[in-house]
């Protein structure tokens, strides 16, 4: 992938997880931590809110993307994704022991067009996997 590919992708990608951050502060979520990378994972957004502590992986398309024809963004998350957002979550786990029961959920943002004064589309997966 060339390096304007990748800063595209990134820079739809951090909108993506701001969106997700907002939509969860709205909804009383506290976020913990963003971008938590161990060597064989990543998690986007970790949050917590009343008994559960949750791990969000975020997959942001543009609005015009043909969920017809590619899926809806959350058929991305593979059983070897699931496998490295488990390894990372156990991970951060040891690393800030609390009481809370974890929670793995996928939140599916779609962007609008640049320019416009709307607001991304977040489609929130409770309990995904």
């Amino acid at each position: 992938m060339n390096t304007t590919v990748q800063k595209s992708a990134r820079k739809r990608g951090n909108r993506g997880e701001n969106a997700v951050c907002r939509h969860l502060r709205l909804r009383g979520y506290r976020i913990l931590q963003r971008n938590f990378t161990v060597k064989g994972g990543e998690i986007d957004i970790i949050a917590t809110r009343f008994r559960y502590i949750v791990f969000v992986e975020v997959k942001t398309r543009s609005a015009a993307t043909d969920t017809e024809k590619y899926g809806h963004p959350a058929d991305s998350v593979t059983e070897e994704k699931k496998q490295h957002l488990r390894h990372a979550a156990s991970r951060y786990l040891s690393l800030h022991p609390n009481s809370k029961k974890p929670r793995f959920d996928v939140a599916e943002v779609y962007l609008p067009k640049e320019g416009r004064n709307t607001f991304p589309k977040i489609r929130y997966i409770k309990e995904a996997f």
